[in-house]
């Protein structure tokens, strides 16, 4: 049987109905109840929710033999997992903002705000960018406003919100995307399943373009 670490949201659920389509279907997942692993052996498959951050962790522990994670969760946490698909869904980006024609000199220490410490920290390690990274959990947004940064790394997808903010995009550090992840060693014992599902995706995929 293949467990399969679902992120909660919209994003979880898209990738469930790529699943059922191909074959991998779970009707007890549909269900109204509060169950939290859901089984069908008839598919050989078992699925769980968990938060979109922690699907990483599932799957690199051997919890879940796969599982749906953004890109920049695998970068931030620098999970020691097999990528395996670009699923083309929740597409964004993630980069370095700041207040509309205000670019910060390039002979100070730079202040950055952000949720994504790694993500920043390796980002201007390879520019030899001297940083102080100022670590917040919500409204990134405002730090610069308020001058407690000089700029922000966040994601982006449509810059609506840093519009609404006198705020703009200055670098596109990496473009953000769901991917599909195996944990090593499920991938090395249930290889020829786990491809399986991986060529059907493709196989899908290619179809839709």
């Amino acid at each position: 049987m293949i467990h399969i670490a679902l992120p909660k949201g919209r994003l979880g659920e898209k990738a469930y109905e790529i699943f059922k389509k191909l074959g991998y279907g779970c009707p007890e997942i549909e269900e109204d109840n509060r169950k939290l692993i859901f089984e069908n052996r008839e598919n050989d498959v078992c699925y769980f929710w968990a938060k979109p951050s922690d699907v990483s962790v599932y799957v690199e522990r051997g919890a879940a033999d796969i599982g749906i994670v953004g890109k920049d969760i695998l970068l931030e946490h620098g999970s020691d997992v097999y990528e395996l698909l670009d699923l083309g869904m929740g597409k964004c980006r993630m980069a370095v903002a700041g207040i509309k024609g205000q670019r910060p000199a390039a002979d100070k220490t730079l202040r950055v705000a952000t949720k994504f410490p790694n993500i920043t920290r390796n980002y201007y390690a390879a520019q030899s960018r001297e940083i102080e990274i100022i670590q917040l959990n919500g409204s990134i947004e405002i730090a610069p406003l308020l001058g407690l940064s000089d700029v922000i790394v966040d994601i982006v997808e449509t810059g609506t919100t840093l519009k609404e903010n006198n705020l703009e995009p200055f670098e596109t550090i990496v473009p953000i995307s769901a991917r599909l992840i195996a944990n090593k060693a499920s991938f090395k014992f249930q290889y020829d399943k786990i491809h399986a599902l991986c060529e059907k995706i493709q196989a899908e995929r290619n179809a839709e373009s």
